[in-house]
């Protein structure tokens, strides 16, 4: 029998959002393969994020200072040294950049650097402009390159390395089974739906511009938003608008939201807005696909790969046309039902075995 590939999954930065949903649905996937030995790096702030783990998987806790720059040092001076510690063959960084000197380094690109470009604070876009570098320098040192979406693979490469060369793979997220339709169907009083977490690239301040126009002809509509306060400035940019707007009776803020209400709210939706200006993936898509709800989303970047004719397509940075298709939307039951059934379709595309799978395959090619 041969010896499995002993692997370092690095989820220093797992922190939210879409890199615990990742690894939250691969931990135990990839534990599974008999291929792999599977050992996971955390911080010891991290430890409630992953437990429980499968018995198969060795966990290293370390403690260091927490912020950007304490684990870029942490993960370029140290890491390399555990895993030559460790006999580790491979190392697996799924967060655009990792460890350039670790063995056998794999690198998942998945954060668009472009968001930057949105953000008014210099030092926040500092902070861009040194992931979009690590990124860079990473892809070139990798063994291995996955996208999670061709766009990724495009955008995040920087014309380094091509695809027909061998080191880039496209490898989708996938969807949790539990989000599929429900049967029953929109809630009355309507809401709209947006998910994602709260920060400027989610461009949630163009949707409540956008909801204002709507509203005057839908006056019983709510706007609901299901996600974590990320980044404080945004958060109060946006009550800022919302007041205006004189619509702090219609629009609700949810924070972060469990599974289960999550999946409650999609199916209870009557329109899944995904206004965001970039993605590499949206996670939120692929969720709303499966859970049978009518999607209006944006047409930029990895939207509509994701999507494909299952939505109706505005440009995000134009509240009128967000608006104008929304009610589109509103207005056409037959349109709005016939991309509710396309999404539920499309959405079986998208698996985490197939997305554990194709990801072993592609660490176990390393050695």
């Amino acid at each position: 029998m041969t010896k499995p590939s002993r692997i370092l999954l690095n989820a220093l930065h797992a922190k939210s959002g879409g890199g615990i949903t990742y690894l939250r649905n691969m931990l135990p996937r990839l534990a599974a393969d008999d291929r792999l030995d599977l050992h996971l790096l955390i911080h010891t702030d991290q430890h409630t994020l992953f437990a429980p783990l499968p018995p198969s998987v060795t966990l290293h806790e370390v403690n260091f200072r927490q912020g950007f720059w304490g684990r870029v040092l942490w993960e370029q001076a140290r890491l390399p040294r555990l895993a030559r510690r460790l006999g580790i063959d491979i190392t697996f960084s799924p967060a655009n950049f990792g460890p350039l000197f670790a063995p056998g380094l794999v690198v998942l690109l998945r954060n668009a650097v472009e968001v930057g470009r949105n953000e008014r604070l210099m030092i926040k876009r500092l902070y861009w402009i040194a992931l979009g570098f690590m990124t860079a320098l990473s892809v070139l040192r990798s063994r291995r390159v996955i996208a999670v979406s061709d766009y990724a693979g495009k955008s995040l490469t920087f014309g380094l390395v091509k695809k027909s060369a061998g080191k880039l793979s496209i490898i989708h997220h996938g969807i949790d089974p539990l989000f599929t339709p429900g049967a029953v169907g929109p809630a009355n009083p309507p809401f709209l739906l947006a998910v994602g977490d709260l920060y400027v690239q989610k461009n949630f301040g163009t949707l409540i511009e956008a909801f204002a126009l709507v509203a005057r002809s839908y006056p019983h509509l709510s706007l609901k938003i299901a996600g974590r306060p990320v980044d404080v400035d945004y958060c109060k940019h946006l009550e800022t608008v919302v007041q205006r707007l004189g619509l702090a009776g219609s629009v609700e803020f949810l924070g972060e939201v469990g599974r289960d209400d999550l999946i409650l709210l999609y199916q209870r939706c009557r329109i899944f807005v995904f206004p965001s200006i970039v993605e590499t993936f949206g996670q939120p898509l692929a969720e709303a696909m499966a859970c049978g709800a009518t999607i209006a989303s944006s047409r930029t970047t990895a939207m509509p790969e994701i999507v494909g004719d299952a939505a109706l397509f505005f440009d995000p940075s134009n509240a009128e046309d967000m608006a104008r298709n929304i009610v589109n939307l509103l207005e056409d039951d037959m349109l709005s039902r016939d991309l509710a059934t396309r999404g539920a379709l499309r959405a079986k595309k998208f698996s985490w075995d197939d997305t554990a799978r194709h990801t072993a395959d592609v660490l176990v090619s390393v050695e």
